[in-house]
């Protein structure tokens, strides 16, 4: 029995016994002599403290109830006893440990638990630390991607335009201009020196405009050329001061430079008024201007603009009803043959006759182009000269090769031309009978070369021929030549303006010896004078076009001028 209540804990230094509940030893270890003094324990006077703890032990014992008590050994030797009830005689299992050792296993306990504890705490912050770095980078990357411009740097459009309205927010009306800057014969500069060169042309215009802004203004390049900026000002006199020194920063590289090349831009200006507005529309305000600019300093949208605005908004929502109600009227204006003195061909053009009004294509043109409704409107017109050929055929009547105006939103797709030709099959049309005219503007970069020079050898394989409209009217025109295979050039009509100087003269005459060499045809428009003619047919231009012979009639009032004009060559002849 003495071995069974051997301490097995406690490294061995716990000591146990059994006694009754009045505290008599009734069973103890080997060594009895630490609980000899349990009498004295039990029943001599001590510290008034321990004797109550004592008291309420006894107590604890005579019912049955087990609990620890704590107290000095005559050595001084802080111990620990526990009593447990024993449910057989009576009895009670005492425990005598001393209670340094109780509190170093506690701070074993205690030092490994918080080695648990700090490790779990840890690991998981280190994972979510990790985690926490990989989210960011990624969404740095992300932002990088999403509202930064990676052609000119700084911030992209959708990010310029959240800026805005963060900026126009946290200020009272009247206090921001936004305005918009174009840069001028940017094909000039991919096409002389590379689509890279542009490129790093756009970044060094923005890398200045950023220079000059304070910190609550914002820059971005918009589409292509274009440049946006955000600027603190209210006064048009401001405006334009700021604008102008960023324009003389900008050209500031022309001071290291032998041959001097200036960046010009076209500038328009809105003074935002109401800062609610959509920021589409502040920037559309600012582009209207833009477009409006003619040289000089900036221009500054005002009431006329909204007037302007008011009318285009209305030629947009009438547009859709025009074509069902057929009111795009097909115009042709005739081209002469100068070496027979007859029809050649005939331009297409469009006039918009709505409730009696006649409504000019200077007026529709250049918004539809802005908004793509060009393109169902190209196909109607289309449409329309191949059922005024077709017709033509079926009378017998004379034919001749009608050019229609392609505009540059239909080389954004890639279909528009298998749709071209199977409305001319509808119609039987010989494919021949058809040319597109190509202007300059659809040349502005180098994807878009690549994209026309593909659909003009595609205009081929159909049977179709096209030609170059306003030759001349840009600086990179010769390039052009060079580059596309074109059946003719119509020569621009400012050429014959000045046909009073020979150097105007001897401009015109090499243009159609090049045109000639190439196996090129050639067209000059705006013909207006005998004297204009005269020197033509002199140089050998294959055909002329203007107001000297028709202007553009209706295509049914056509037939009338062929008649008359065939008997007016008869009777010079």
């Amino acid at each position: 029995m003495q071995a069974l209540i051997q301490p097995k804990s406690f490294m061995g230094k716990g000591l146990s016994c059994i006694a009754d509940s009045r505290g008599q030893v009734i069973i103890s270890p080997t060594d009895l002599d630490p609980f000899l003094q349990l009498d004295s324990i039990f029943f001599e006077d001590g510290d008034p403290e321990t004797v109550q703890d004592i008291q309420q032990m006894r107590e604890d014992m005579r019912n049955h109830r087990d609990g620890v008590v704590t107290f000095s050994a005559v050595n001084g030797m802080e111990l620990i006893l526990s009593y447990n009830a024993m449910q057989a005689f009576d009895w009670v299992l005492l425990t005598l440990v001393p209670a340094d050792l109780i509190v170093s296993e506690v701070n074993v306990h205690i030092s490994r638990m918080f080695r648990i504890v700090v490790g779990m705490i840890l690991v998981p912050f280190l994972f979510f630390m990790a985690f926490l770095r990989t989210y960011w980078n990624h969404r740095r990357q992300l932002e990088r991607f999403a509202f930064m411009d990676p052609i000119a740097g700084g911030i992209n459009h959708e990010a310029f335009g959240l800026r805005c309205r963060e900026l126009l927010s946290a200020q009272p009306k009247g206090t921001y201009t936004m305005v918009s800057m174009q840069l001028r014969n940017f094909n000039l500069i991919n096409e002389a020196a590379g689509s890279a060169e542009g490129n790093a042309t756009l970044r060094y215009i923005m890398e200045t405009l950023r220079r000059h802004l304070r910190e609550d203004e914002a820059a971005c390049r918009g589409e292509g050329e274009h440049f946006l900026l955000l600027l603190r000002e209210n006064q048009p006199l401001d405006v334009q001061r700021r604008l102008d020194e960023m324009l003389t920063d900008i050209n500031s590289f022309n001071q290291t430079r032998d041959t001097v090349y200036l960046l010009t831009f076209q500038q328009g200006a809105y003074l935002v008024e109401d800062p609610d507005l959509e920021i589409a529309v502040i920037e559309d305000r600012a582009k209207v201007a833009d477009r409006e600019h003619s040289g000089g300093g900036c221009v500054f949208y005002d009431a006329a603009f909204t007037k302007r605005l008011q009318r285009e908004h209305d030629l947009n929502a009438m547009f859709r009803g025009a074509l069902e109600q057929g009111e795009f009227q097909l115009y042709l204006q005739p081209k002469v043959g100068l070496e027979e003195n007859r029809i050649a061909g005939a331009e297409a053009l469009v006039r918009w006759e709505h409730d009696g009004e006649m409504i000019y294509p200077s007026d529709f043109i250049p918004l539809f182009e802005r908004n793509g409704n060009i393109r169902a409107l190209d196909f109607y017109m289309f449409r329309r000269v191949c059922e005024y050929l077709a017709q033509r055929l079926q009378e017998n009547r004379q034919v001749f090769p009608i050019s229609v105006n392609l505009s540059r939103q239909h080389f954004r797709t890639s279909n528009f031309l298998s749709r071209l030709d199977a409305i001319a099959e509808g119609y039987r049309v010989p494919r021949g009978l058809i040319e597109f005219e190509l202007t300059e503007s659809i040349f502005f970069d180098d994807q878009q070369i690549k994209a026309v020079k593909e659909s003009i050898r595609e205009m081929h394989r159909y049977g179709f021929s096209c030609s170059l409209d306003d030759f001349g009217s840009g600086f990179s025109s010769l390039g052009l030549l060079k580059e596309f295979d074109v059946d003719a050039i119509k020569l621009d009509r400012r050429f014959f303006l000045g046909l009073s100087q020979p150097k105007a003269k001897d401009v015109v005459a090499c243009l159609i010896a090049l045109a000639s060499r190439l196996g090129v045809s050639t067209v000059a428009e705006g013909i207006e004078s005998e004297e204009q003619l005269a020197y033509l047919r002199q140089l050998g231009c294959d055909m002329v076009q203007g107001y000297l012979f028709s202007p553009p009639v209706p295509a049914e009032a056509l037939e009338d001028w062929m008649e008359r004009f065939m008997k007016e060559s008869e009777e010079r002849d």
